[in-house]
């Protein structure tokens, strides 16, 4: 079963570490309010996390910003058969949109999708 939970996030702005900081306890907080209804699955995920089976959102977003030049649009939590993953679209400097995709038990990236990416490397 694949269990998705999506938060929309406004766009931030230059990307910045503090502009990290503020959108992983944003999403943090659409995560918790959006789970109040059903199995809440943000339980499960916050132990994972807290035990260190599953690397923060802050971690992923911090190499980000490290790697990348882009204000962040998106931010998707899914869990398929067991495994976490986090897909992050960013808007890049051109207009362009490019969506990372990270694994979140290693936090390694696995994927980069979009048009211009190389524009956006810092």
């Amino acid at each position: 079963m694949n269990n998705v939970v999506r938060h929309l996030i406004t766009p931030l702005g230059r990307f910045q570490k503090s502009a990290c900081r503020s959108v992983a306890g944003l999403a943090l907080a659409l995560l918790l309010v959006s789970s109040a209804v059903g199995d809440q699955p943000w339980e499960s995920l916050h132990g994972e996390v807290r035990r260190g089976e599953v690397v923060p959102l802050e971690t992923i977003l911090d190499w980000l910003e490290a790697h990348y030049i882009g204000e962040v649009l998106e931010v998707e939590v899914e869990r398929e058969r067991g495994s976490v993953e986090y897909e992050i679209k960013l808007l890049g400097p051109q207009g362009q949109v490019v969506e990372f995709e990270f694994d979140g038990q290693s936090g390694e990236l696995m994927s980069i999708e979009g048009v211009r990416i190389n524009d956006m490397r810092r």
